[in-house]
């Protein structure tokens, strides 16, 4: 990969970044630390380039492959949400997509693992994360509804696409006490963001948030 333009200029500057951030706050997200990163990270860099200008603009864009690199208030709402009880050591992401949301957490939490399907949103998502700097971030092409076995359990676990209903893998690969931050409905039918904290073997406790679009859980 070329070097990377991590600064920016014109409107995808810092000072493009930080217009983003008075825009979140005033949508009352609330988190310092979400808003430190978020303020740094270069969004220009995870979605094409002819639409770079648009970067830093608070709405979801195309990526290819029919998906999406996410509305910032919605990234930044789902991390607010997954890190309001305390910053978990160990994540797992279902659906990376760009990078974008991995790269926000990575460099909030300890050890990130992320999903995705779709292999060259996974190879480009890979490389750009590495290019980036993150080691702790680990990218695994895989079904996201199985989650990542392998690593289970974890103390939080964010889901980046909306399934019908909560799959029963994802649920089994939360520790107790863990966080699970997922947008839960039909295409286009109601959608909302939910919180589940995982209170002992058996049970779960579900929150409902704000009402969302994202799409689909492939």
């Amino acid at each position: 990969m070329s070097k990377l333009n991590i600064d920016g200029i014109g409107m995808t500057s810092q000072r493009a970044r930080d217009r983003l951030i008075d825009v979140l706050m005033q949508k009352g997200i609330k988190d310092k630390e979400v808003l430190r990163v978020l303020r740094k990270l270069p969004r220009h860099l995870f979605m094409d380039e002819a639409l770079a200008s648009r970067s830093y603009e608070n709405t979801a864009l195309p990526i290819g492959h029919g998906q999406t690199i996410s509305q910032p208030y919605i990234v930044a709402r789902m991390t607010e949400l997954l890190i309001e009880k305390g910053t978990p050591t160990k994540v797992l992401e279902v659906g990376t997509g760009s990078g974008y949301q991995a790269a926000t957490l990575g460099a909030l939490v300890k050890e990130l693992h992320t999903v995705e399907i779709i292999e060259p949103l996974y190879r480009s998502s890979r490389d750009l994360l590495y290019s980036l700097g993150f080691r702790n971030i680990r990218t695994h092409l895989s079904d996201g509804s199985w989650g990542w076995k392998a690593n289970a359990p974890y103390d939080a676990i964010i889901v980046t696409a909306a399934p019908n209903e909560i799959p029963s893998t994802l649920l089994d690969q939360l520790a107790i006490n863990g966080r699970m931050v997922i947008p839960v409905g039909k295409q286009k039918g109601a959608q909302s963001l939910q919180v589940i904290t995982r209170e002992s073997t058996d049970s779960f406790k579900t929150e409902e948030h704000e009402a969302v679009q994202f799409v689909p859980l492939v």
